[in-house]
């Protein structure tokens, strides 16, 4: 499949996978604009020269927050896309401080395509707090979203300064503003 099909189908793909779900930032806006922005900084930060890795980047969260399998992925988008979506995907039948824990012991260890949409995946995630906070979100719980994203993209860093230095600028533009002045 060549690089643009492999990317406009994964962006179908997510499209109607995600159709039905928002974000939780008060905003609602849909899913979609998540998975897609995802893309694009991959994309941005990489010269869009990898379309396996764009592809992933729109199909990241189909495993973890949808009905999709990683035989569906392999069979529609081969086994290497396949293969980074299920490096990202949480075990959903963990708990959830479980599986932010294991976020931050196995970033490390992903490979470079993996950590690549993790840090893009958690750049998505700062702005979206900094511009659409979901509701019932205090500062206190932002800020150590914020620190709890920094702990997982730190496990992720010497791949790419671009990326790495946009999360960065979000994450200091967060906590300026959710840090308590003393």
């Amino acid at each position: 499949m060549n690089p643009n099909s492999v990317i406009t189908k994964a962006m179908n793909f997510a499209a109607q996978k995600h159709a039905d779900q928002r974000r939780k930032g008060a905003k609602q806006e849909p899913y979609f604009n998540h998975v897609a922005e995802v893309a694009w900084l991959l994309a941005e930060h990489t010269g869009g020269q990898d379309a396996e890795l764009i592809a992933a980047g729109l199909l990241h969260d189909t495993i973890e927050d949808t009905a999709t399998t990683h035989a569906e992925l392999v069979r529609e988008f081969g086994q290497n896309i396949a293969d980074i979506v299920m490096e990202v995907s949480d075990d959903k039948s963990l708990p959830k401080q479980e599986r932010k824990r294991l976020q931050v012991e196995h970033a490390p260890h992903k490979s470079d395509k993996a950590r690549l949409v993790k840090i893009a995946d958690k750049t998505a995630n700062l702005r979206a707090i900094l511009e659409s906070p979901p509701d019932g979100w205090g500062e206190e719980r932002k800020r150590e979203y914020f620190i709890w994203a920094k702990a997982v993209v730190d496990g992720c860093r010497g791949l790419n300064q671009g990326l790495e230095d946009g999360f960065d600028t979000l994450y200091k533009r967060g906590m300026s503003a959710f840090t308590p002045k003393i």
